[in-house]
This record gives structure tokens, C-alpha cells and sequence, in this order.
């Protein structure tokens, strides 16, 4: 292994520092060998281990009666009542997409739809995040990859956000969400816990794609040498990963797994070292795995990041059946290993053990840095640029209606779902902060209502959040302070509109050449509609234009009324549109692309809170109240 980087000691090639070495050797009471570094160098990196991060993320709230799983699982599951739940997760994508736009973008919708399909919840929409310096080459070819897996493996794309600012030329963020159903009582989990069961691989085989992307690529900033870090980057195979959907909610459906894990980030060291985290210990026996690659060395095997492979623990009476199942949909499936009681990850070759950790130590033991942060002075928001061009050219590459679920479709805040065969439905939006705003603590609020408030304008109920924290080093102080002050913004926002973050990602090191990327907090909503059939649609010739205020300079008490009140009234509205970047000239330019007939009206002066646009007919206007609400004008 020590070909990775001759010229420095291994541990540091590997993103380790010398103290983190000196901690490994202290908790292991021995020096690591070469296997056990490569798979310390990854379970502790950024990426995987948020060692940057986790301290202040204790300040997100994370509870509420809705909530059956929050954070620390692959995605967040809320109960949205009549025996349904739902899981939703956001993460970035970031440094693969730089590097290699098309497959980074793809292999991050792939692995979203993993993470909702190891909670036991099928996929059933997708929203993507994405901001470019340009619409030029690298943005099409990443708006590509995200179009070609979801369309293949027949996900709908329903909502998100591209956002152009040459603050992120060099270092673009491609965030996706997924959104999945299942019935409440399916809820998966991760953890091994029925010792003598079998650990099962199945899917797609095994390479070299990917090695070294948790913490080469996605946990240090880029430069220069990009060009050299495409080996890091996954190849999808939306195909396969069709295939891999399938069979494990038939394996689910079945009752044949104990617990599912996507193999994903650091491969099967993540997975194995996740299961094993709770007390019980995982044998795996590395020469079981099946390969698409000759001579690879037991390190590769364990750390590839190759797609499209899940991991399952299978009671032996049930292993059969597991394997029909896996045969009948042409997957590779392989027993690789077994649950003990050990409380080790424990590698193995033919028998000889390449690598012996105790699984917390890997998990539990993750260095946890308190931060050295320096307030940063911050100008006022730069006014983003006109732009009314229409997205419409983006999200056609996109199927918005395979799962026939879509009600409303993308184009204009959030997009509804239908809970069939009942008449609810699920708003579901995902947004980041205006271009040019540059107050971290601004950004993480702005994120967080402007999401509830696309959820609330499609008649939604908002029930619970999801986030991606996009940043730059935070060995930078200044950066650091950003990341504290955003994290502070979105958990009082939360907790203004008294609903929880139950899942989410950080992505750091968002520096190119020494180039930060601004404050780029992401937020995703889920809202609950009672009636699909009472979804705000378009404004229609005659119907009143009204304009709904929240009063002061971002009173969050007056920001989240004003959401009460949107998705309270929705039922009455024939349209509603939350007036963001741009202001009310640019929702108004928007509301009339997406209905059709223009409007006449007065534009009001400026206003420092959270504004939508509404309409509705003449005789239901005095059903909206005249607080904070003014009428501006008539559809034509």
C-alpha cells in the first residue's frame, strides 16, 4: 500500500494526521497494520466520521411525535398517519461532480435511493440541489448524470433548485434528495444484532471504482490535480441499481433480513463497522466477495466504493430463500461473513486475519474537534443578478410522472405525491439560500422557510426537515464560524416552525485552490396535504392577485405564521407562490409562465420578511382576512 504516496508517510497519503495516528496506536495498544490504517483513514475521515461537525450538530433539534427514526440511521422516517411513514434524506455529491460531473451527479442519486431503501421504504421522488458558477458544460453534464439514473431506474425527479454564482465556479454542489414510502411497521434498521446470522453481500460486483473516495477525495479540497482523483470517482449502473431496489423490498417484504445497510461511502469497512457499532462483532472473509477486477488486494476489497451493492444480516434458515430471491432479479449474492459476539471487525483471507478493530473504536471513537472559530464581518446580501429565464429546460430532461404518483408537477415551488389509494398527499421541496446572500446565519434560516414555505404554497402541512450543510475547510476559522453560525440558523428556524431535522449530511472542504465556497446551508421539507384535490394550481382569468406578509426584518415567530397560514388557506387559493430571490416582480414573471395568462398589478414596495404571492377567486377573497394580506391586482 505504500505505493498510494512513497513520497510521505502512509498515514498522512491516507488524510490521517500524526495525532490520529498516535490515538489509534493507543486505543489498539499496538501500531495498526497497513489493512487496519486504510480502514481507520476512512471511518474517520470527514466524510464519514463528521469530526468537524458532530459537536454542533447537537444543536439541531431532532425529536417530535411524529418521529420513528431521526439522525444516525441512512435517512430520517416520520409516521404521517394511516399506517404510512415516510423516509427522506438529502446528501452531497460535491467533490465526485467537480472532478467527473455526469457520474458524480448520477452515482449521488444512486446512492440516495440506497440510503431510503435500507430503512425498508421504497423511492418514490427525487429532488436535486444544484449550484454552478454557469449553465455551461459542467452543469449539463451533471444535470445529465442525475436525469439518466433516476429516469432509468424510475424514480421521478420532482423539485429542487439550480442556482448559478460564480462563487462556486470550481467547486459546484449537486445535492439530491430522496424521498420513500413504507408501511409503519416495516421500519429497517442497521444494526447487527442476531448473532450466528449471516452477513450477506448482494448486488453488483466488486473494483476499484471509488477507492479512496470518503477521504481522498470528499474529505480534503481540490486543486491542481483534479484530473488525477477520477479513479475515486463511482461508475453508476441505474440497471442495476433498478434491480437492487426491488430485490431488497422483496427481501423486506418477505420478513427474510434482519437489518439492511447500503455499502456506499468506505464501502464495506462503513457497512460492516455501522452493524457491528451497538456490541455484536462481524466476521468477513474477504476472498468471498465477488469481483469484477483480477488481483485486488484485501485493503481494496474492503474500502471500494463500488455501486450498487447492499449489505444484509440472514438468519441461516432464511439465507435460501434470500438467494432465490437475488437469482430471480440476476444479482450476485454471496454470504461474506457472519454476526458474532466479539464485538470486532474482523477481516479475513483464507482464513488468515488481514485485520483485527473493535467496531466502537472505528464508530464511537471517531475524533470529535471542537472548533477554532473567528466571527467574520459580513456586507449585506448582494442582489442576485436578473434572471427570468425559465428552468423548464432542466427539469423536462427529468421523468416527473413515472410512479404515477406526481400531482403537481416541478416548475413552481413543491411538488405533491399522491398517497394512493388514498386522496393525501406529500409536498416535498428542497432549497438553499438566495444567491449572493453571504450572512451563514441568514443562509441557514432562509433555507429552512423558504422549503416550508414551498411546501405550505402546495397546500402542505410541513412535518419534519432534512439538511446539507455545503462548506468550505473548517480548519479555517473563519469558515468555522460560518458552519456554527448556519447550524444555529436553521435550529431556530426549526424550532420557530416546531417541526424537527431528522436527518441530513455536512459536506466540507469546499475549497478550490484556497477558494471557499460561500455559506451554503440546503434544506429539504416534507409536508403532509389533507386533499389532493385541493392543491393550489394556476391562477385563472379574473381571479384576484393578493400578496401575504410576514411583518419585520426576520421575525421567525412572524415567518412561521405566515406558513400556518399559506397551507391553512390553501384549499381557498387557485395559486400560491413564495416570493424569493428576485422579489415580487420575478414571482410574478414565474406564477404567470406557469399559468399561462399574465397579470395586472401594482408592485408593491419592498419588504424585509418571508412574501407569497397568492390568487384566488373575487368572492373568496374576504375568506383570506385582510391581516398582512393586501390585494395588488387581477388576472387578465
Amino acid at each position: 500500500m505504500t505505493q498510494v504516496a512513497p513520497e510521505q508517510p502512509l498515514h498522512r497519503a491516507l488524510g490521517l494526521t500524526d495525532a490520529e495516528l498516535d490515538r489509534i496506536r493507543e486505543l489498539l495498544d499496538r501500531d495498526p497494520n497497513h489493512f487496519e490504517l486504510a480502514v481507520f483513514s476512512l471511518l474517520w475521515s470527514e466524510h464519514c466520521g463528521y469530526k468537524h461537525s458532530a459537536l454542533l450538530l447537537r444543536r439541531l433539534p431532532s425529536k417530535g411525535e411524529r418521529v420513528l427514526q431521526g439522525p444516525g440511521e441512512n435517512a430520517g422516517v416520520i409516521d404521517v398517519g394511516e399506517g404510512e411513514a415516510v423516509a427522506f434524506k438529502v446528501e452531497s455529491h460535491n467533490h465526485p461532480s467537480a472532478v467527473e460531473p455526469f457520474q458524480g451527479a448520477a452515482t449521488g442519486v444512486g446512492g440516495i435511493l440506497r440510503d431510503i431503501v435500507a430503512m425498508g421504504a421504497r423511492p418514490i421522488a427525487l429532488l436535486d440541489g444544484l449550484r454552478f458558477a454557469d449553465d455551461g458544460w459542467q452543469f449539463q453534464r451533471a444535470v445529465g448524470g442525475i436525469g439518466h439514473y433516476g429516469n432509468c431506474v424510475g424514480v421521478p425527479t420532482v423539485g429542487g433548485e439550480a442556482v448559478f454564482d460564480d462563487a462556486y465556479r470550481g467547486n459546484p454542489l449537486v445535492n439530491a434528495m430522496c424521498v420513500g414510502l413504507l408501511p409503519r411497521q416495516r421500519l429497517q434498521t442497521a444494526r447487527a444484532s442476531a448473532i450466528g446470522a449471516h452477513v450477506v453481500l448482494y448486488g453488483a460486483t466488486t473494483g476499484r471504482d471509488g477507492i479512496g473516495g470518503a477521504s481522498v477525495l470528499a474529505s480534503a479540497e481540490l486543486g491542481e490535480d483534479d484530473p488525477d482523483k477520477r479513479p475515486t470517482v463511482q461508475v453508476g449502473d441505474p440497471f442495476t441499481g433498478k434491480k437492487l431496489i426491488e430485490t431488497s423490498l422483496e427481501l423486506v417484504d418477505g420478513g427474510l433480513v434482519e437489518s439492511l445497510q447500503d455499502c456506499g461511502a468506505a464501502g464495506l469497512a462503513s457497512s460492516l463497522a455501522e452493524m457491528a457499532r451497538d456490541g455484536t462483532g462481524i466476521d468477513v472473509h474477504l476472498e468471498r466477495v465477488p469481483l469484477r477486477e483480477a488481483d485486488m488486494e484485501p485493503w481494496e476489497i474492503m474500502i471500494s466504493e463500488s455501486q450498487e451493492r447492499m449489505v444484509a444480516v440472514v438468519r441461516p434458515e432464511m439465507l435460501d430463500a434470500v438467494h432465490r430471491v437475488c437469482g430471480r432479479w440476476e444479482l450476485a449474492c454471496t454470504a461474506i461473513g457472519s454476526v458474532t459476539d466479539t464485538g470486532d471487525l474482523r477481516a479475513l483471507v483464507d482464513g488468515e486475519v488481514v485485520g483485527e478493530i473493535p467496531a466502537t473504536l472505528l464508530t464511537d471513537e471517531c475524533p470529535r474537534y471542537e472548533l477554532e472559530s473567528e466571527p467574520q464581518r459580513v456586507d449585506a446580501a448582494e442582489p442576485a443578478p436578473a434572471n427570468f429565464a425559465s428552468k423548464r429546460p432542466i427539469y423536462e430532461r427529468y421523468d416527473h410522472l413515472v410512479g404515477s404518483r406526481t400531482v403537481r408537477r416541478p416548475g413552481l415551488d413543491a411538488a405533491v405525491l399522491r398517497l394512493r389509494p388514498s386522496l393525501r398527499g406529500l409536498a416535498v421541496s428542497l432549497q438553499g439560500p438566495p444567491p449572493g446572500e453571504r450572512d451563514p446565519f441568514r443562509a441557514g434560516v432562509l433555507a429552512v422557510l423558504g422549503a416550508a414555505r414551498n411546501v405550505a404554497c402546495a397546500g402542505g402541512e410541513p412535518l419534519a426537515l432534512t439538511d446539507c450543510l455545503n462548506f468550505g475547510s473548517p480548519d479555517k476559522p473563519g469558515i468555522a464560524w460560518e458552519l456554527e453560525q448556519a447550524i444555529e440558523g436553521i435550529a431556530e428556524a426549526a424550532e420557530a416552525l416546531s417541526i424537527p431535522i431528522v436527518s441530513g449530511n455536512v459536506s466540507l472542504y469546499n475549497d478550490t485552490d484556497g477558494r471557499s465556497i460561500p455559506p451554503t446551508p440546503v434544506a429539504g421539507c416534507v409536508g403532509l396535504v389533507p386533499d389532493v384535490r385541493f392543491v393550489p394550481g394556476r391562477w385563472r382569468s379574473g381571479d384576484a392577485v393578493l400578496l401575504a406578509t410576514a411583518p419585520g426584518a426576520l421575525d421567525l415567530d412572524a415567518e412561521a405564521a405566515l406558513v400556518r397560514y399559506v397551507w391553512k388557506a390553501a384549499p381557498v387559493l387557485s395559486l400560491a407562490h413564495d416570493v424569493s430571490d428576485g422579489g415580487v416582480e420575478q414571482a410574478l414573471r414565474e406564477a404567470s409562465e406557469w399559468s399561462g395568462v399574465d397579470a395586472e398589478v401594482d408592485l408593491p414596495a419592498p419588504a424585509a420578511g418571508g412574501q407569497v404571492l397568492l390568487a384566488c377567486a373575487p368572492d373568496d377573497v374576504d375568506r383570506l382576512g385582510k391581516r398582512n394580506v393586501v390585494r395588488i391586482g387581477s388576472v387578465r
